[in-house]
């Protein structure tokens, strides 16, 4: 019984870990390396300042999972060369800025 209370708290704990991607981001570093990085790939496909990619009403991004997973493929895609601290902080931009996710 003990081993499968263990198991248990250890889901609960490592699901609360990926719940909030951008809970320990800063929104203002993050805004730095949006800008940097993806404004001109974004605008390309999208027009004008590109956060049509957010605000569409098809979007992709869902909630706070999708929302780190997109970030970090687009991340290995062109290879921004950001580290997981840096995806977070985008994380924590975008969902201030577009997803309001809690």
């Amino acid at each position: 019984m003990k081993i499968l209370t263990a198991l248990f708290c250890g889901t609960l704990l490592a699901g609360g870990a990926h719940a909030a991607p951008f809970a320990k981001g800063d929104p203002i570093k993050g805004k730095a390396l949006h800008d940097k990085a993806c404004i001109s790939c974004h605008a390309n496909i999208y027009g004008g300042d590109g956060s049509k990619m957010y605000t569409r009403a098809d979007r992709k991004v869902k909630n706070a999972q999708q929302l780190a997973a997109r970030i970090s493929a687009c991340n290995a895609n062109t290879g921004a060369g950001w580290f997981p601290e840096d995806e977070a902080h985008v994380a924590a931009y975008l969902n201030q800025q577009y997803y309001k996710f809690k």
